[in-house]
């Protein structure tokens, strides 16, 4: 398994569970300094990001990109893949795919979270899950065509009320055979969503395709309550190799948080 750690350039995600903010040069810069070996970009939208900007500062510090955050297209955009407007669904496919081509030139996947939406508001629980699959459907299309894999978060229930755990996210992919979209697994919402940590990344598997890094209280591992030794002895059984990474409130500050988690995840992993 590979470390990585989080770079918000979205003004209006402030106050966010992201280490690094506003200066994706800082942010590498910083990251490579504390020996990650990736960063996750979290950018307003894909042309945000000058490709070749970002090329270079990946080679410069000798870093890889983990992933990309579509978490804009909510916060900013207010987009939703479950939105009752037809319209607004279709932009909000289109704003991931664009994330997901940006990602894909550099072999990353997009991930989807807090786009996928919520039931209510005039869409029922049955009509938001048919709007989410039908979407994720599509998505799963571009990623074939892409070559690349698309993250698909669940979330806790305070951020969602369609999809909380890894099993019933397994349930939503498998509904519609998906084969390119992967689950992420968020330790902070699954803290929140599971009975056992452990037992629900077993029951995922090789559904697995990325790890957000974090602890019961979303602060860096080891500053609140979660065992992490039986998860990482989960991920490893499922042959897990991809990336922690620390979507994590930046305190006391941002560099203590990225400290700590490098030292956790050194002590957990080696």
């Amino acid at each position: 398994m590979l470390s990585a750690v989080t770079i918000s350039l979205v003004p209006e995600a402030r106050g966010g569970p992201f280490v690094y903010w506003d200066d994706l040069a800082e942010g590498c810069r910083e990251a490579a300094a504390r020996g990650f070996d990736a960063v996750e970009v979290f950018p307003p939208d894909a042309d945000a990001v000058d490709p070749a900007v970002l090329r270079s500062l990946l080679d410069e510090h000798g870093l890889a990109l983990a992933a990309v955050g579509t978490g804009a297209g909510w916060v900013k955009h207010k987009l939703s893949l479950t939105s009752p407007d037809a319209t607004v669904r279709d932009k909000a496919i289109a704003f991931v795919k664009s994330v997901m081509d940006l990602a894909a030139r550099f072999e990353a996947p997009a991930i989807i979270g807090s786009m996928q939406g919520r039931w209510g508001d005039g869409v029922t629980k049955p009509e938001a899950l048919r709007y989410l699959g039908h979407a994720l459907f599509k998505l799963d299309a571009h990623a074939a065509d892409l070559g690349t894999t698309l993250l698909y978060e669940p979330l806790n229930r305070y951020e969602t009320n369609l999809v909380n755990t890894l099993g019933d996210a397994v349930t939503l992919l498998n509904a519609i055979g998906a084969e390119r979209v992967k689950i992420l697994a968020d330790l902070y919402h699954m803290n929140i969503e599971e009975t056992n940590l452990a037992d629900a990344i077993r029951g995922a598997g090789p559904r697995i395709g990325h790890v957000h890094f974090a602890d019961s209280n979303r602060r860096a591992a080891g500053l609140g309550h979660t065992d992490f030794v039986p998860v990482v002895a989960a991920l490893v059984e499922v042959g897990y190799a991809g990336y922690l990474s620390a979507e994590i409130l930046p305190l006391p500050d941002a560099d203590t948080a990225a400290r700590q988690t490098v030292a956790a995840f050194r002590r957990l992993v080696g």
